[in-house]
This record gives C-alpha cells, sequence and structure tokens, in this order.
C-alpha cells in the first residue's frame, strides 16, 4: 500500500492494516525515504523538515509504535527486528538525506539497547548507491569506477542482508550499522 509517512497518523494507519490483515508484525523493514537534492546554498528550513517528517520522525514514530505492538502481543517471545536502511558519505548535494539518515544511524544503538529486554533487535543497513531505477547512465558511468567489484549495487545485494537479519540466525546481532554496499569508494 502507497503511503505518505510524513504524516502524523500514517505509522499507526500502516500497523493497523497490518494487523487486520497479518496480524501482529513481529519485523519492520523500515524503507520508507524522502530525498530532494540540497547543499549549503539551498538548504532550507522547509527542505529540512520534509526530510525530517519522514527520514526521522516517521521512522522512529512508526519503530516505537511497532515495539509497543510486539512487547503487548509477545511478552516471551525473542524474534522482533528492526532494520532500518540509512545512508551516509561525503556527497554535498545530498546534504539534508544524509543529516537525516545519519540521524538513524545515531538512533539505532539506544533503541536496540531499549528494545532488546522486549525480544527486538535493532539494526541499520547502508546498501551504498543501488540501482533501483532511479540511476540514468550518467549517474550510473560516474559511480561504476567507485566500485572495486566491477558493477553496481543490485536491490538484491541488500535484500540477502535484511533477510538475514529479520532471520532467528541474527539473535545475537543488535545495534549495528553494516554497510553492504560492496566496497563502495564513497567519493
Amino acid at each position: 500500500m502507497q503511503m505518505d509517512l510524513s504524516l502524523e497518523t500514517s505509522p499507526n494507519t500502516l500497523l493497523n492494516t497490518v494487523q487486520e490483515k497479518l496480524g501482529t508484525a513481529n519485523i519492520l523493514v523500515n524503507n520508507a525515504t524522502y530525498e530532494a537534492p540540497t547543499n549549503f546554498r539551498t538548504l532550507t528550513p522547509e527542505t529540512l523538515d520534509r526530510h525530517y517528517k519522514v527520514n526521522n520522525r516517521g521512522t522512529l514514530v512508526l519503530s516505537v509504535e511497532f515495539a509497543k505492538r510486539y512487547e503487548r502481543q509477545f511478552p516471551n517471545k525473542k524474534d522482533g527486528r528492526i532494520i532500518n536502511l540509512v545512508s551516509k558519505g561525503p556527497d554535498p548535494n545530498n546534504l539534508a538525506y544524509i543529516a537525516t539518515k545519519g540521524m538513524i544511524i545515531a538512533a539505532t544503538e539506544p533503541l536496540s539497547v531499549a528494545l532488546a529486554p522486549i525480544g527486538i533487535t535493532v539494526n541499520s543497513v547502508d546498501p551504498g548507491p543501488t540501482d533501483t531505477g532511479w540511476m540514468n547512465e550518467e549517474i550510473q558511468n560516474n559511480l561504476l569506477p567507485l566500485f572495486p567489484s566491477g558493477r553496481l549495487g543490485h536491490p538484491e545485494d541488500a535484500a540477502k542482508l535484511i533477510t538475514f537479519l529479520a532471520s532467528d540466525e541474527s539473535y545475537w546481532i543488535t545495534g549495528q550499522t553494516i554497510r553492504s554496499e560492496g566496497g563502495f569508494l564513497g567519493k
């Protein structure tokens, strides 16, 4: 379902819909994002707020509401998972995006400590530049030399790590930000 995570009602609407259709969720993958190119000349409070509403407030409120529901529904289980997709890097034209995704990196560890007693692990995945259809040929050509493996990231690359982090085998891994970016040189 499509949803605007910048709306304050969206986290509960999403979780209520999941509850009605599938039951209480035990895995949350925070993949929603807002991105508009910004640099030090174009950054405005309004632009930063648009990034913040989705990338920070929406993600954190959704995570907290997910955890509260998990705690009520599964008081003795240890299979809760929150997996955040994040970003970082020195791109001066993506200042608001990288700053707000950086906040999720910063929140991963304290949230993991808070939720470990109720059986939820919290980790972040940085997939690096991933060709999900947004890259034009110029971007692909500029990025390709920065991947030592000789290819761009594919959605399946991050999906494999997310699948592992959502599994029972990952229970001991929490509070981590894991780079799954094929050695991206990140210039």
